[in-house]
């Protein structure tokens, strides 16, 4: 039989763990993993956790992406010959990794059978600040605190950009930042309400990106940026980018990197993974290439 660690947060998705949950380690069962089941108490565990699957076939997390973030940190800090590739069983709201990996959400046998069937592949992760890491997101400004931490139905913002900015008088509610942002040696300046480096085609459930456009395993990032618009021009341009997709414009702008350094004038909130990542005046984020396996 082959070894598998499995983590579960019992609290994501209101309890719905136990679900599906006798189906799905029978399934894996009869697909010859030999599972060993621990639960999560409180935040953080799951990256202590992580780190007693060294020597597994398999480490298998269910939760949000918050745990699946989690259980990515633990791995990070075992010897790369040491990381069993990862099954994730999506419980949650957002569930951005199960988008772009489209795997079934709230559905943990259906999730079972896939893994049990699937195979491995490559995923970069990202290093925030040097020991800190990140599967997905990392990102500052306007659209973060309203993706993360509203309610479901308010969860609407950045899809829907356009709606947002619909009129000058919420300019001056909208937080912004004078940044400068290195990107593989470019160089960038400008006063923005939002900046992200991602490796997903969705980002708290609203932004969509285009498949053809991210690779989770080719090193690099993607950049996101949208500046301040001071000006009714300014803003007549944002929607009218935001409208049509178009992610190369002058107000928002979409760049691949392997390397990113953000560096501001003031100090600024970070999420990670849609968890609070601290605040800072200066961040660089790197590309850990292929640095974990996911079960596809």
């Amino acid at each position: 039989m082959k070894k598998l660690f499995f983590i579960i947060n019992p609290v994501a998705g209101r309890g719905m763990y136990k679900q599906g949950l006798g189906e799905s380690l029978y399934t894996l069962y009869s697909a010859g993993y030999e599972p060993t089941l621990r639960f999560t108490s409180r935040a953080g565990e799951a990256v202590e956790l992580a780190q007693l699957s060294a020597g597994y076939d398999l480490v298998c997390c269910l939760g949000g992406d918050g745990t699946l973030s989690e259980v990515t940190s633990g791995l990070m800090a075992l010897k790369p010959e040491q990381r069993p590739p990862i099954g994730y069983f999506p419980l949650g709201t957002a569930n951005d990794v199960a988008t772009t990996l489209k795997l079934p959400k709230n559905d943990p046998a259906a999730v079972a059978r896939r893994i049990a069937e699937g195979s491995p592949m490559a995923w970069d992760v990202g290093v925030f600040g040097g020991d800190r890491y990140f599967t997905y997101v990392a990102a500052f400004g306007a659209f973060t605190d309203v993706s993360y931490e509203t309610p479901q139905q308010s969860k609407q913002a950045l899809g829907h950009l356009a709606y947002l900015l619909e009129g000058m008088n919420r300019l001056p509610k909208l937080p912004h930042y004078r940044t400068r942002v290195e990107m593989d040696g470019e160089v960038v300046e400008g006063d923005y309400i939002f900046g992200g480096v991602t490796n997903s085609t969705s980002v708290a459930g609203l932004v969509k990106l285009d498949p053809d456009m991210v690779a989770l395993d080719d090193g690099e990032f993607e950049v996101a940026l949208v500046k301040y618009p001071a000006t009714l021009a300014d803003l007549n341009a944002l929607v009218s980018q935001a409208v049509s997709k178009n992610f190369n414009g002058e107000m928002m702008s979409i760049r691949k990197a392997r390397t990113i350094r953000f560096t501001f004038a003031d100090p600024v909130p970070f999420t990670r993974d849609g968890e609070p990542g601290g605040v800072h005046t200066d961040v660089k984020i790197e590309n850990a290439h292929s640095a974990v396996r996911i079960i596809v």
